[in-house]
Parts: C-alpha cells; structure tokens; sequence
C-alpha cells in the first residue's frame, strides 16, 4: 500500500530530514516519537516536512523486505549512514513511487562521497529487478514473527504481519454528547469513530472544541469493559497519554489520573483542558504512591513491549529485543499488585497492555489469580466495549489481534477481575 504522502518529489532537506528521522526510530524506544519533534523537521515547510515523515515511515513499515533486498545485493553492511540512505532510497523507488532519477539521484546525494558509486550501482541494479516489499514473511522482525506463529498459528500471524505495510486510519473516541460534525467516516461497534482523513488533527473540526480526541478502537475498549457509572471513583494507573482518563471522566467518574511521568502527564492537562472534562492529575510511582485511598473501579495500562501498537508505531518491531518481555512481564506482576491494593472490596479491576506478546498478558493475568485469592475474573461478555468478536477467549478475557477488525486495529490484551465483598 502506497504511505499517503505528497507525490510531487521534496528537496534535499526533506530527505536530510528522514534521515535523521529514521536513524532516531531505530536508536530507541521513543526515538521515532522524538524525532517527530525535532527542530530540524519543524524548520522544513510543511510539504517537505510531510514528505520527510512519509518517507521515514514507509521506510519503516516495509524494514524487513527492504534489508532483505539490500542484502541480497551487498557483500557486506555498509557504514551505518550508508545503509540509511539506501533503505530511504528504496522506499522512495518502491512504495512512494518516486521517479527513480530523482530517487537515485537524492539518495546518493545523501551517502559519502567514497560510497556513492556503490549506492547508485544497488538502487540502479533493484530498478532493473524490483523486490517484493509486501511479503508478510519478511514484514516483521524473524524473532517476533516466531513469536507471533507459536502463540496464534501460521495464519494468524501471517495476517498480523501483512498489516505492518498498512497506513492505519484514524480512530477518534467522541465524548458522549458531541457528533462527528465536519469529519468523513464511520462509527464502529463500541462506538468509535474511524476515518481516513490524515495530516495534523489539531485542525480538524471539532478538535478546537473538545469534541474528541485520537483513540485506537482497541485502546478505548478497556475503560468501556470498566464500566464505570456516575459518581464512582476510579483510578487509572499509568494513564498518559490520557484517552483512558478522558474515557472515564466522560462517563461521570471521580477520577484519578496517576503516572510516573509529570512531563507525559502535561498532555493529559492539556486534554482535559480542550475537553472540557476533569480528573484529578498526579505524578508518583503506582508502587509508591503514598496516598491511602482505595477505589470502587482501577485501571491498569501497564507498561510493554507495545508490539501491538507496530500499526502507527513500525519501529517498535525494530527497537524491541527477545530479553525485553520477561522484564517488562516482572514490571507489569509489581504494578498489578500495586493495583490490586486499591481496589475496594466488591470493585473492579481491569488489566491491559498494547502487546502481543502472551507472556505480558494471558500469562500475567493467570500468574496474577494464583497470587490473589480475592479477585476473580469477571468475563467479558461477547461485543461489550465494541471488541471485535473473535477476540474473545474462553476465559472471558480479550486477545485482540491487528486483523480482527476491518481496516485493522491496535494488538491489545484485557482481562477484567473483580474483588470479593
């Protein structure tokens, strides 16, 4: 699928631009997310600056194919640079459909001057044998797409996989009185609002106003399986972004917002603010925290390895390594029991991570059952919160795939437990 982006061909700058950008999304976790705010993209006109994001990010949904194809015509990696700029190359030629003089000629424009000649000779030699970049089995990282096989099948996890060349829609959670005024699109089971529109949402009708704000279809699930009523205390642990926050405070909650970030939790200000909703806002570690209070409804996002979130986030297949899930899992058991703490006699706790990995979910919510004997699951019913079907488990807990939505739609796993009176 073609990465929406200008097709008349930006300058140099630009690809300076989604050099810099690519080479920060495969640093670190977060690198994608702060090179977006880079002053250097910033400075570009906003064609440019456009093309420069199409650019790092079609290079990062095709990754695998892309290297795959460089390999195969490379004797050994270049320097690090080097390897940059032909991947950019590639993406230009092959899903950007630039023309491949201007292709060819920016990219080696962008190695060094020793290595020019060999960047020319492998983008000239790929134009006359086009590689496929689409290729499932090449889409994500070897160790990962293993994973995905022994945890849900050959199938499954080829229909993952496919959806990681996919530019995602948009998905928006309106607040309860508010309607999709000014937008194109559609509403999905649960009450998400999906559409194709792209670009800077800030302005987009309704935005200004509070009307909504951006919300995965499976990212706004969790708090509707919390179903908390008016009036009820609620406490969303770990909540920036925000969107579970302005989820519950939407609803009628006396909600509590608490991460470990005070700069993560600027946003989450900033979006009540527009929304014109409240909650109160804390910045403390879950574990630490010393305030003594417990509530009727806690929800739990917990940090991981955020496999699921590869749909608007490609570089999180890259960046993640093998050794991070059995750390990330002893993090989320410490926070589930830091949850669990809070949650008053006869309340609801409900558990969530972005991640495909089951380590970080079935296997945590069963782990977390044998510890506490006061909770219980409390299954999820067929379709409540808008979940697609098939992401039911027998168990009553929520294994949503990529593919288990139209269009596609973010990896989640969510149990929900209740605590006896």
């Amino acid at each position: 699928m073609t990465e929406a982006a200008p097709r008349d061909v930006s300058g140099l700058a630009a690809r300076k631009a989604a050099l810099d950008l690519l080479a920060a999304a495969l640093s670190r976790r977060a690198g994608l997310e702060d090179g977006l705010g880079a002053p250097a993209l910033a400075a570009l006109p906003p064609r440019d600056r456009a093309f420069a994001r199409a650019l790092a990010m079609a290079t990062l949904r095709h990754l695998g194919p892309i290297d795959a194809a460089l390999s195969a015509r490379l004797r050994s990696p270049p320097p690090d640079q080097t390897l940059q700029a032909l991947r950019l190359g590639v993406a230009q030629l092959f899903v950007l459909e630039t023309p491949a003089h201007a292709a060819v000629g920016a990219t080696v424009e962008l190695a060094p001057k020793a290595l020019r000649g060999l960047v020319n000779a492998v983008l000239r030699g790929l134009t006359r044998e086009p590689p496929d970049l689409a290729d499932p089995d090449r889409l994500a990282p070897d160790w990962l797409y293993a994973r995905w096989r022994a945890a849900y099948g050959a199938d499954d996890a080829r229909a993952i996989a496919a959806l990681i060349a996919e530019e995602p829609p948009t998905d928006l959670t309106l607040k309860p009185d508010a309607a999709p005024e000014g937008l194109a699109g559609e509403r999905l089971p649960g009450g998400t609002f999906r559409t194709a529109m792209s670009g800077d949402v800030t302005g987009w009708p309704g935005f200004a106003e509070g009307r909504w704000w951006v919300q995965d279809a499976s990212a706004a699930v969790p708090a509707r399986a919390l179903g908390v009523r008016p009036g009820e205390t609620a406490l969303d642990l770990c909540a920036a972004p925000g969107g579970k926050t302005l989820q519950l405070a939407a609803a009628g909650a006396q909600v509590t917002a608490l991460d470990r970030s005070a700069a993560r939790l600027r946003r989450v200000s900033e979006n009540l603010a527009r929304t014109g909703l409240a909650a109160e806002v804390v910045a403390a570690e879950a574990q630490a925290w010393p305030d003594s209070r417990s509530f009727e409804a806690v929800l739990l996002d917990s940090p991981c390895s955020a496999t699921g979130t590869f749909r608007r986030h490609p570089d999180v297949l890259w960046v993640a390594r093998p050794s991070d899930v059995p750390k990330l899992a002893q993090v989320q058991a410490r926070l589930l029991e830091a949850a669990a703490r809070r949650v008053k006699p006869g309340g609801r706790l409900v558990y969530c991570v972005c991640s495909l990995e089951p380590e970080e979910g079935e296997a945590q919510a069963a782990a977390f059952l044998t510890r506490a004997p006061a909770f219980r699951l409390d299954p999820i019913a067929p379709g409540e919160g808008g979940a697609p079907e098939a992401s039911l488990r027998a168990d009553g807990t929520l294994r949503i795939l990529p593919h288990h939505r139209p269009g596609g739609t973010d990896g989640f796993y969510v149990a929900r437990f209740r605590r006896g009176a």
